[in-house]
């Protein structure tokens, strides 16, 4: 049995990490053999992928839109011809679908991640277009199953498989101090933290703003922002403007987000959009109280004063009093630790994702016919 995965890149984000950690339980679980393809460039998860016996192929698109990038998947497609193709988001959907066109007897998957609000008219009407050339769609969250239903897309074509993160244990007190000596911030101070890309819909502004008031309802508290992205140099001058840019640390990207969530007291989300946050479930696996922005997909994981908070999109004030009130409710503070840390083990293991995913591809692929199976 042979399983192509297709994705735009191999960088580290969310979306790949997933892509990755699926490959790995499909080569640990199964003897099928697994094909990795990755439309524009290959990145950190490639040498994770190839240290494990997955070979990669990069084929190197360079526009938007790249008929040598096709042709080239086309061929590859041609040449090892999959039983499925798994393709992740819209340009490899996209391509993947064009692609392997009618070719007999192969299975095609798509992944959507997002609420995809920013796709345009032609996106949407080339989603509806490739409905004919899917098997299946699948979502991470239901907010997503949601919106690509809307569209046009049959609801038996779709289902919903969360992210998987992994248990994560309690940092023990030595990787704390280091992490903020690293910082610079001091001994007893507390760290709210936020960990993504540095991007619009991530609406950080809104978490400075917040720091800036929450700082005036409690002292020695210090914000920590991880990551990279287009809006770093505009949010540094922000923070500036906020009078609190001392107190904040852009510390850029790191390899090991997931492992410097417990040196957070606290970790805020602000989106306005997500399909679902691989750093809000990395935090609430840490047993790091969250506090994220009141959208669908936040609220799949998290249930107010039980494994979290939610304020509404844009209000940096409830986000500030949240804060306070957590910070100085220790009780509560430590239930909401304990139960969203144990609500990642018990429904969103990386395990039961995988599993899903073979759920899904087994009654695929049961469901082909003689002529498909010869």
């Amino acid at each position: 049995m042979r399983v192509t995965l297709l994705i735009p890149t191999l960088d580290r984000s969310g979306a790949e990490k997933q892509f990755t950690l699926l490959a790995l339980g499909l080569r640990e679980r199964t003897d099928w053999e697994i094909d990795v393809v990755v439309l524009t460039r290959g990145g950190p998860y490639q040498e994770t992928l190839e240290q494990a016996g997955i070979p990669v192929t990069v084929l190197g698109k360079r526009f938007k839109l790249d008929p040598f990038c096709y042709w080239r998947l086309k061929q590859h497609l041609k040449d090892s011809p999959p039983d499925l193709l798994h393709s992740w988001m819209f340009t490899a959907n996209s391509y993947g679908r064009w692609a392997v066109g009618k070719q007999p007897g192969c299975k095609v998957v798509v992944s959507e991640r997002c609420v995809d609000s920013w796709k345009g008219r032609w996106q949407t009407r080339l989603d509806r277009r490739l409905i004919a050339r899917t098997d299946c769609l699948l979502a991470n969250s239901t907010s997503v199953a949601e919106f690509y239903r809307e569209i046009g897309y049959p609801a038996r074509l779709i289902h919903m498989i969360p992210n998987g993160v992994k248990s994560s244990e309690s940092a023990d007190q030595d990787s704390k101090t280091r992490l903020r000596e690293e910082w610079k911030i001091p001994a007893g101070a507390r760290v709210v933290g936020f960990v993504g890309r540095l991007a619009p819909q991530k609406r950080i502004t809104d978490l400075i703003w917040a720091f800036h008031l929450l700082r005036h309802l409690m002292e020695n508290v210090y914000f920590v922002i991880v990551g990279d992205g287009p809006e770093r140099d505009d949010l540094a001058d922000y923070a500036g403007r906020t009078s609190c840019e001392e107190l904040i640390r852009f510390v850029g990207h790191r390899e090991d987000g997931a492992a410097i969530m417990p040196a957070f007291d606290l970790f805020w989300l602000a989106s306005e959009f997500e399909g679902m946050s691989n750093s809000l479930m990395e935090a609430m696996a840490a047993g790091v109280p969250c506090l994220a922005s009141d959208i669908p997909a936040n609220r799949e994981l998290i249930a107010p004063g039980e494994t979290g908070e939610l304020f509404p999109v844009g209000d940096s004030l409830a986000l500030a009093q949240l804060s306070d009130r957590l910070l100085n409710h220790n009780e509560l503070y430590q239930s909401i630790s304990v139960q969203s840390r144990a609500k990642m083990r018990t429904d969103y293991s990386v395990d039961q994702m995988v599993e899903r995913h073979l759920e899904i591809y087994n009654s695929l692929l049961a469901s082909r016919g003689p002529a498909d199976n010869s």
